[in-house]
């Protein structure tokens, strides 16, 4: 089963697809042109030339699973993305947004207090450096 949630990490492809490949060549694409493990249980997403269409991938632990849509009207939109990218992370809210078929350059997201992480290692160095 497959599941969107922020723990996880989304990249889509942003050149077409070819929708018949399977695990396999689904994987090739991950290794050759996102550069990247699909091992690494990350969600790699593809989209045909139609866009409409659309395949994740995901290493679950166990084995490869395959979401697998087509729409029967309408078209998923890409990311704006720079000439020459192949792939880009999006975030998980950003994916369920092209799956529900809303327009993104219409989205506005409110300003959030977000944590930000910091590395146990360089505060201990701080404190040893202050004694």
């Amino acid at each position: 089963m497959l599941s969107i949630t922020k723990a996880q990490r989304y990249f889509i492809h942003c050149g077409a697809t070819d929708m018949r490949k399977g695990f396999d060549g689904l994987c090739g694409i991950v290794r050759n042109e996102y550069l990247q493990n699909p091992l690494s249980g990350d969600v790699f997403i593809f989209l045909n030339q139609q866009r409409n269409r659309i395949k994740l991938l995901h290493w679950q632990g166990d084995g490869f699973a395959v979401f697998y849509k087509r729409l029967e009207k309408g078209t998923y939109e890409l990311p704006m993305h720079s000439d020459g990218i192949n792939n880009m992370e999006i975030s998980s809210q950003h994916l369920l947004l092209i799956m529900e078929g809303i327009q993104l350059s219409s989205v506005k997201k409110r300003t959030r207090y977000q944590t930000h992480f910091v590395d146990k290692k360089s505060i201990k160095s701080i404190h040893s450096d202050m004694y």
